[in-house]
Protein backbone atom coordinates (compact mmCIF):
# COMPACT_ATOMS: atom_id res chain seq x y z
CA UNK A 1 0.00 0.00 0.00
CA UNK A 2 1.14 3.60 -1.02
CA UNK A 3 1.76 5.70 2.01
CA UNK A 4 0.30 8.73 0.56
CA UNK A 5 0.95 10.99 3.65
CA UNK A 6 4.53 10.14 2.84
CA UNK A 7 4.64 10.63 -0.39
CA UNK A 8 3.09 14.55 -0.03
CA UNK A 9 5.98 15.18 1.65
CA UNK A 10 8.81 14.10 -0.58
CA UNK A 11 6.65 15.78 -3.63
CA UNK A 12 6.25 19.05 -1.58
CA UNK A 13 10.07 18.94 -0.60
CA UNK A 14 10.89 18.78 -4.15
CA UNK A 15 8.25 21.04 -5.46
CA UNK A 16 9.72 24.13 -2.70
CA UNK A 17 13.28 23.34 -3.87
CA UNK A 18 12.16 23.55 -7.79
CA UNK A 19 10.40 26.49 -7.01
CA UNK A 20 13.06 28.16 -5.14
CA UNK A 21 15.68 27.63 -7.85
CA UNK A 22 13.11 29.19 -10.35
CA UNK A 23 12.22 32.15 -7.85
CA UNK A 24 15.87 33.12 -7.61
CA UNK A 25 16.53 32.31 -11.63
CA UNK A 26 14.02 34.56 -12.57
CA UNK A 27 15.44 37.60 -13.50
CA UNK A 28 18.12 36.26 -15.08
CA UNK A 29 18.42 35.83 -18.49
CA UNK A 30 17.16 32.85 -19.70
CA UNK A 31 18.73 30.27 -22.16
CA UNK A 32 16.25 28.88 -25.15
CA UNK A 33 16.92 25.53 -26.02
CA UNK A 34 13.68 25.32 -28.96
CA UNK A 35 11.51 28.26 -29.92
CA UNK A 36 9.50 26.27 -32.61
CA UNK A 37 6.36 26.43 -33.86
CA UNK A 38 3.96 26.83 -30.81
CA UNK A 39 6.53 25.45 -28.12
CA UNK A 40 9.15 26.65 -26.39
CA UNK A 41 11.76 24.82 -24.17
CA UNK A 42 14.52 26.69 -21.69
CA UNK A 43 17.62 25.23 -20.07
CA UNK A 44 16.19 26.40 -16.42
CA UNK A 45 13.10 23.52 -17.05
CA UNK A 46 15.84 21.03 -17.25
CA UNK A 47 17.44 21.84 -14.39
CA UNK A 48 14.40 22.33 -12.27
CA UNK A 49 13.40 18.78 -13.71
CA UNK A 50 16.63 17.50 -12.15
CA UNK A 51 16.19 19.00 -9.13
CA UNK A 52 12.59 17.13 -8.41
CA UNK A 53 14.08 14.18 -10.24
CA UNK A 54 17.18 13.91 -7.65
CA UNK A 55 14.60 14.48 -4.70
CA UNK A 56 12.13 11.84 -5.70
CA UNK A 57 14.42 9.38 -6.81
CA UNK A 58 16.37 9.54 -3.74
CA UNK A 59 13.28 9.22 -0.87
CA UNK A 60 10.83 6.80 -3.07
CA UNK A 61 11.16 3.84 -5.19
CA UNK A 62 8.68 5.09 -7.37
CA UNK A 63 9.80 5.74 -11.31
CA UNK A 64 9.47 8.88 -13.16
CA UNK A 65 7.55 10.29 -16.18
CA UNK A 66 8.70 13.71 -16.63
CA UNK A 67 8.07 16.63 -19.39
CA UNK A 68 11.70 17.06 -20.61
CA UNK A 69 12.75 13.76 -20.40
CA UNK A 70 9.87 11.36 -21.38
CA UNK A 71 10.03 7.78 -21.24
CA UNK A 72 7.19 4.98 -21.05
CA UNK A 73 10.04 2.54 -20.79
CA UNK A 74 10.41 2.22 -16.84
CA UNK A 75 7.01 3.08 -16.07
CA UNK A 76 5.25 1.23 -13.40
CA UNK A 77 1.70 0.55 -11.90
CA UNK A 78 3.16 3.73 -9.66
CA UNK A 79 4.37 6.26 -10.59
CA UNK A 80 5.84 10.16 -10.71
CA UNK A 81 4.52 12.64 -12.76
CA UNK A 82 6.46 15.48 -13.27
CA UNK A 83 6.09 19.31 -14.95
CA UNK A 84 9.13 21.16 -13.63
CA UNK A 85 7.85 24.70 -15.11
CA UNK A 86 4.35 24.59 -16.12
CA UNK A 87 4.05 27.74 -18.04
CA UNK A 88 7.10 28.13 -19.65
CA UNK A 89 6.23 30.84 -21.87
CA UNK A 90 4.42 33.17 -19.06
CA UNK A 91 8.06 32.60 -17.55
CA UNK A 92 10.19 33.59 -20.21
CA UNK A 93 7.78 36.61 -21.29
CA UNK A 94 7.48 37.53 -17.29
CA UNK A 95 4.03 37.40 -17.18
CA UNK A 96 3.45 35.94 -13.39
CA UNK A 97 1.24 32.77 -13.85
CA UNK A 98 3.48 29.46 -13.50
CA UNK A 99 4.24 26.72 -11.54
CA UNK A 100 5.70 23.53 -9.92
CA UNK A 101 3.82 20.39 -11.05
CA UNK A 102 4.23 16.99 -9.31
CA UNK A 103 1.84 14.26 -9.25
CA UNK A 104 1.47 10.94 -8.27
CA UNK A 105 -0.64 8.71 -10.66
CA UNK A 106 -1.44 4.86 -9.27
CA UNK A 107 -2.85 2.39 -11.65
CA UNK A 108 -3.90 5.07 -13.95
CA UNK A 109 -5.59 8.10 -11.91
CA UNK A 110 -3.63 10.82 -10.42
CA UNK A 111 -3.46 10.04 -6.61
CA UNK A 112 -2.02 13.12 -5.41
CA UNK A 113 -0.79 16.84 -6.31
CA UNK A 114 1.20 19.12 -5.28
CA UNK A 115 1.65 22.45 -7.20
CA UNK A 116 3.86 25.14 -6.33
CA UNK A 117 3.04 28.72 -7.30
CA UNK A 118 6.85 30.01 -6.62
CA UNK A 119 6.03 33.41 -7.90
CA UNK A 120 3.23 34.22 -4.71
CA UNK A 121 4.94 31.46 -2.40
CA UNK A 122 1.66 29.51 -2.51
CA UNK A 123 1.39 25.36 -2.01
CA UNK A 124 -1.65 23.52 -3.47
CA UNK A 125 -1.68 20.38 -2.41
CA UNK A 126 -4.34 17.27 -2.24
CA UNK A 127 -4.40 13.29 -2.37
CA UNK A 128 -6.53 10.23 -2.01
CA UNK A 129 -8.23 10.50 1.71
CA UNK A 130 -7.37 13.83 2.61
CA UNK A 131 -9.07 17.36 1.63
CA UNK A 132 -7.16 19.96 -0.60
CA UNK A 133 -4.90 22.85 0.94
CA UNK A 134 -3.42 25.86 -0.27
CA UNK A 135 -0.64 26.38 1.93
CA UNK A 136 -2.10 25.80 5.66
CA UNK A 137 -5.67 26.14 4.71
CA UNK A 138 -8.64 23.91 3.34
CA UNK A 139 -9.84 24.87 -0.12
CA UNK A 140 -12.62 23.29 -2.07
CA UNK A 141 -14.74 23.77 -5.31
CA UNK A 142 -17.49 26.14 -5.64
CA UNK A 143 -21.19 24.99 -5.77
CA UNK A 144 -22.27 27.28 -9.14
CA UNK A 145 -24.49 25.36 -10.59
CA UNK A 146 -24.98 26.76 -13.64
CA UNK A 147 -22.63 27.42 -16.53
CA UNK A 148 -24.12 31.01 -17.36
CA UNK A 149 -23.21 31.85 -14.26
CA UNK A 150 -19.64 30.11 -14.05
CA UNK A 151 -15.93 30.82 -15.58
CA UNK A 152 -14.17 28.18 -17.81
CA UNK A 153 -10.60 28.29 -17.75
CA UNK A 154 -8.85 26.97 -20.85
CA UNK A 155 -6.13 26.61 -23.30
CA UNK A 156 -5.65 26.15 -27.30
CA UNK A 157 -3.31 22.70 -27.70
CA UNK A 158 0.29 23.60 -29.13
CA UNK A 159 -0.03 22.69 -32.66
CA UNK A 160 0.69 24.23 -35.75
CA UNK A 161 -2.95 23.73 -37.33
CA UNK A 162 -6.13 23.97 -36.44
CA UNK A 163 -9.56 23.59 -38.54
CA UNK A 164 -12.73 25.75 -38.64
CA UNK A 165 -14.73 23.33 -36.86
CA UNK A 166 -12.05 22.50 -34.00
CA UNK A 167 -12.39 26.76 -33.56
CA UNK A 168 -16.43 26.87 -33.62
CA UNK A 169 -16.81 23.88 -31.88
CA UNK A 170 -14.44 25.94 -29.08
CA UNK A 171 -16.57 29.15 -29.96
CA UNK A 172 -19.85 27.13 -29.17
CA UNK A 173 -18.35 26.43 -25.75
CA UNK A 174 -17.43 29.57 -24.72
CA UNK A 175 -20.86 30.91 -25.33
CA UNK A 176 -22.23 28.73 -22.66
CA UNK A 177 -19.78 30.19 -20.01
CA UNK A 178 -20.66 33.98 -18.76
CA UNK A 179 -16.49 34.03 -18.57
CA UNK A 180 -13.85 32.66 -20.21
CA UNK A 181 -10.06 32.62 -19.46
CA UNK A 182 -6.94 31.58 -21.16
CA UNK A 183 -3.80 31.50 -18.32
CA UNK A 184 -1.33 29.44 -20.34
CA UNK A 185 -0.66 27.37 -17.40
CA UNK A 186 -2.81 24.27 -17.11
CA UNK A 187 -1.44 23.59 -13.48
CA UNK A 188 -2.60 26.64 -12.38
CA UNK A 189 -5.91 26.36 -13.80
CA UNK A 190 -6.82 23.11 -12.04
CA UNK A 191 -5.87 25.10 -8.73
CA UNK A 192 -8.36 27.78 -9.77
CA UNK A 193 -11.01 25.43 -10.04
CA UNK A 194 -10.14 23.95 -6.85
CA UNK A 195 -9.84 26.94 -4.85
CA UNK A 196 -13.54 27.90 -6.43
CA UNK A 197 -11.88 31.04 -8.46
CA UNK A 198 -13.45 29.02 -11.49
CA UNK A 199 -15.63 26.31 -12.27
CA UNK A 200 -14.62 24.06 -14.91
CA UNK A 201 -10.86 23.47 -16.48
CA UNK A 202 -10.65 21.71 -19.92
CA UNK A 203 -8.11 21.42 -22.39
CA UNK A 204 -8.30 18.76 -25.20
CA UNK A 205 -4.55 17.03 -26.43
CA UNK A 206 -2.79 18.08 -23.37
CA UNK A 207 0.02 16.23 -21.74
CA UNK A 208 -0.28 14.37 -18.60
CA UNK A 209 2.34 15.74 -16.80
CA UNK A 210 0.31 19.29 -16.98
CA UNK A 211 -2.82 17.98 -15.43
CA UNK A 212 -1.99 14.57 -12.80
CA UNK A 213 -1.15 16.78 -10.11
CA UNK A 214 -4.07 19.21 -10.72
CA UNK A 215 -6.75 16.64 -11.12
CA UNK A 216 -5.76 15.11 -7.66
CA UNK A 217 -5.87 18.42 -6.25
CA UNK A 218 -9.44 18.96 -7.63
CA UNK A 219 -10.36 15.36 -6.93
CA UNK A 220 -9.49 16.28 -3.18
CA UNK A 221 -11.26 19.90 -2.95
CA UNK A 222 -14.30 17.95 -3.73
CA UNK A 223 -14.86 18.39 -7.53
CA UNK A 224 -14.49 15.65 -11.02
CA UNK A 225 -12.13 15.05 -13.24
CA UNK A 226 -12.30 13.15 -16.60
CA UNK A 227 -9.06 12.10 -17.62
CA UNK A 228 -9.28 10.92 -21.74
CA UNK A 229 -6.20 8.97 -22.56
CA UNK A 230 -4.96 9.45 -26.10
CA UNK A 231 -2.03 7.98 -26.45
CA UNK A 232 1.50 9.26 -26.25
CA UNK A 233 0.97 11.27 -22.94
CA UNK A 234 -1.74 13.23 -24.08
CA UNK A 235 -5.37 13.51 -22.65
CA UNK A 236 -8.49 15.63 -23.16
CA UNK A 237 -8.94 16.93 -19.77
CA UNK A 238 -12.25 18.25 -18.20
CA UNK A 239 -12.06 19.19 -14.43
CA UNK A 240 -15.25 20.88 -12.81
CA UNK A 241 -16.86 21.64 -9.67
CA UNK A 242 -18.77 18.68 -10.09
CA UNK A 243 -22.39 21.16 -9.72
CA UNK A 244 -22.52 21.98 -13.43
CA UNK A 245 -24.34 19.34 -15.60
CA UNK A 246 -21.97 17.57 -17.53
CA UNK A 247 -23.84 18.43 -20.77
CA UNK A 248 -22.85 22.19 -20.09
CA UNK A 249 -19.57 21.48 -20.30
CA UNK A 250 -18.54 18.65 -22.41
Amino acid sequence: MINLQEMAAIAVRAAKEAGKFLLESSSQKQEVLLNKGRDIKLKIDQDAEDIIKDILSNESDHPILAEESADSEHIAETYWVVDPLDGTSNFYRGIPICCVSIGLVHDEDPVLGTIFDFLNDDLYLGYEGSTAIKNDETINVSNINSSQFGTLVTGIPAKTHYTDKEFQNMINDFQLWKKVRMIGSAAMASTYVASGKAECYKELGIYIWDVAAGAAIVRAAGGSIILDKLGDHKVNAIFSNGFIPSNEHK
